[in-house]
């Protein structure tokens, strides 16, 4: 016992003076300090003897995750397997997936028809009833463990849902809970907030306060009227989440993915954005982490354009955030698909890629949340995109509205007005599954199937770790029952987030499917990954120009190799303007050729390695 203590007094030894010193920066308050600490202890104590040695293993080698061999899939516990032991049931799928990471979308304790799909959150410690509870977690997390597989989590920080105990206390007019929200008691201060608060939500959700008649006051709810804004000014409020995290952690959780982190620090004049102290929580947060349980790393989710992403890994010397969403690249995939123009996206690219390799990404084509067209305007502006028309462009093309498109999906929180809206669907229905199947056109099916294998080969190929969302391997499309249940008809981002079709996953070994064969192209580029070293995370990874803006062309250096993938985003056959010397090996047909003026078909790509 002695030497496990010893473990955790050397971790606060190296890091207890920055700790302090930021906490009481922020605070200036000793005996909140010293309470924390001494929590922080009683969490290191009450974690399990596997999870201290797996901090002990990972410890050693702290960049495990940013291997090759990484791959993740989100997926709603209800919706793919029923409950959490359901989920313990499936892993030799999840395995047979290839996936070593799994993403359990928000399952915390919520109120029905005021969850907002999980994110408002009435107990941080309690799983939903219908889900299971927190022993069926800690099992889940187990077994995981013993397949090599690793659990991620979302945690909530920014807000609770009101039926949340302090939220209850709060509207009680209990100054104790109303002092960890921010409450009015008239609508001056509220409005000053709304002259330079953006809206999330302006159709949906209008305003940044909701009028509490019971006890009149206004209290900050920047989602949802239900999900009030956590005042981390307060000390308590830091601390108990802090402990809350911990208590998680304890759980098995190996990845917690930060809700919402640019909004969780608030001041009156201000975006209440990205502001400084949001990054001196998260830095305490990695430190606290680094001390009890240091196997687990954080997930920043920072939905903003790419200047405003960046600082929140930190610096090399004073990390933050392990991971973050690589939100930009997401959307512009989509945009460089609709126009059949790549520069946007190899412009970011350029960017990401000069970043230091410390700096590690999860990309994705997908997740559970809409598309929102938060692209550089300036740029594109450039060449002739303008903002307004544009989004309505990519709309129209993804809905399948616009000539042409075999692309079907919903709007989310289309504002008349702005003429705003963002985008719902799944990638298969993006990619056209849906509506060739809706046709029963076999070629518009291959098509769709090539552009679809095509995108995913690209996700693979960037440099991080990728991330699927369930459903993805089977080219499950939209889901429009959503609309038949009162609870979620509004919200049509439930669209993409339908059940999981076990009796098509079935079909997963039969190739003359669209489930067997998405399934049997995807597990292809999936081992071709882990096996060759070149998608290291130590690879030097640079876009490459093939004098086509159709094309994308991304190259990768390690240890004497080197790598192309070639990506036609367009939808006719185009030449890749290339003369590299050597002969290569196609890894997808194991043929050899050679890289001069390359023919690359119709939304086709081409991986090759260096013999």
């Amino acid at each position: 016992m002695k030497k496990k203590d010893d473990r955790f007094q050397k971790r606060m030894a190296i890091h207890h003076d920055e700790l302090r010193w930021l906490y009481m920066e922020l605070y200036g308050n000793e005996a909140m300090f010293a309470e924390l600490t001494s929590q922080m202890y009683e969490f290191y104590q009450a974690r399990k003897a596997s999870l201290k040695n797996r901090d002990e293993k990972r410890e050693k080698n702290p960049d495990w995750f940013k291997k090759n061999d990484m791959l993740g899939m989100m997926l709603y516990i209800d919706n793919f397997a029923g409950n959490i032991k359901g989920v313990q049931e499936k892993l030799d799928y999840l395995k047979s997936c290839n996936v070593n990471c799994v993403h359990l979308m928000p399952f915390l304790d919520s109120p029905q028809g005021r969850s907002d799909g999980g994110y408002a959150v009435a107990d941080f410690r309690k799983v939903k009833p219908e889900l299971g509870t927190m022993e069926d977690l800690a099992r889940l997390t187990e077994k995981c463990h013993q397949k090599d597989m690793n659990v991620c989590m979302d945690f909530v920080m920014n807000h609770t849902s009101e039926d949340h105990e302090w939220a209850k206390r709060a509207r009680q007019g209990d100054g104790e809970y109303m002092s960890r929200y921010f409450f009015y008691d008239n609508n001056e201060i509220p409005r000053k907030y709304e002259e330079t608060v953006p809206q999330v939500f302006p159709t949906t959700a209008p305003g940044n306060f909701t009028y509490l008649q019971e006890i009149n006051h206004y209290v900050l709810t920047t989602f949802y009227p239900y999900q009030w804004d956590l005042n981390y000014k307060n000390p308590r409020v830091f601390n108990e989440m802090m402990y809350n995290f911990l208590f998680l952690a304890n759980q098995g959780i190996d990845i917690v993915r930060i809700d919402a982190v640019p909004y969780i620090w608030k001041e009156l004049g201000t975006s209440c954005r990205n502001l400084e102290r949001v990054h001196t929580i998260v830095r305490m947060m990695r430190i606290i982490s680094e001390i009890v349980c240091p196997s687990v790393i954080l997930l920043g989710e920072v939905v903003m354009e790419p200047e405003k992403v960046v600082p929140y890994f930190g610096t090399v010397e004073k990390p933050e955030c392990h991971m973050l969403y690589n939100v930009t690249t997401m959307a512009t995939t989509w945009h460089s698909l609709a126009t059949e123009d790549i520069r946007l996206l190899k412009q970011q690219m350029d960017v990401v890629n000069q970043l230091p390799k410390e700096y590690t990404f999860l990309n994705y084509l997908r997740c559970h949340d809409d598309i929102g067209w938060g692209l550089d305007f300036d740029t594109l502006k450039n060449w002739g995109m303008e903002e307004v028309s544009h989004k309505r462009f990519l709309n129209d093309f993804y809905t399948g509205r616009y000539e042409g498109s075999v692309s079907r999906g919903e709007l989310y929180n289309d504002d008349p007005i702005t003429q705003d809206a963002r985008f719902c669907g799944t990638t298969a229905s993006m990619c056209g599954v849906e509506s060739a199947g809706f046709e029963g056109n076999e070629e518009k099916m291959k098509a769709a199937l090539q552009l679809d294998f095509m995108l995913h080969a690209y996700m693979l190929t960037q440099s991080g770790i990728p991330m699927l969302y369930s459903g993805d391997e089977i080219a499950q499309v939209n889901d429009y029952t959503y609309k038949e249940n009162p609870l979620k008809q509004e919200d049509s981002r439930y669209i993409h987030r339908g059940a999981f079709h076990w009796e098509l996953a079935k079909n997963r070994n039969d190739t003359s499917t669209v489930e067997g064969k998405i399934f049997q192209d995807l597990d292809k580029l999936e081992k071709l990954r882990k096996k060759e070293t070149v998608f290291d995370s130590s690879a030097s990874v640079y876009t490459y120009d093939v004098h086509d803006n159709g094309i994308l062309c991304i190259m990768r250096e390690r240890a004497g190799e080197k790598f192309f993938g070639i990506f036609n985003f367009s939808t006719s056959d185009r030449i890749a303007w290339m003369q590299e010397d050597g002969i290569y090996e196609n890894l997808i047909s194991r043929e050899t050729m050679e890289l001069k003026d390359v023919l690359i078909p119709a939304h086709g790509f081409i991986w090759a390695k260096g013999i």
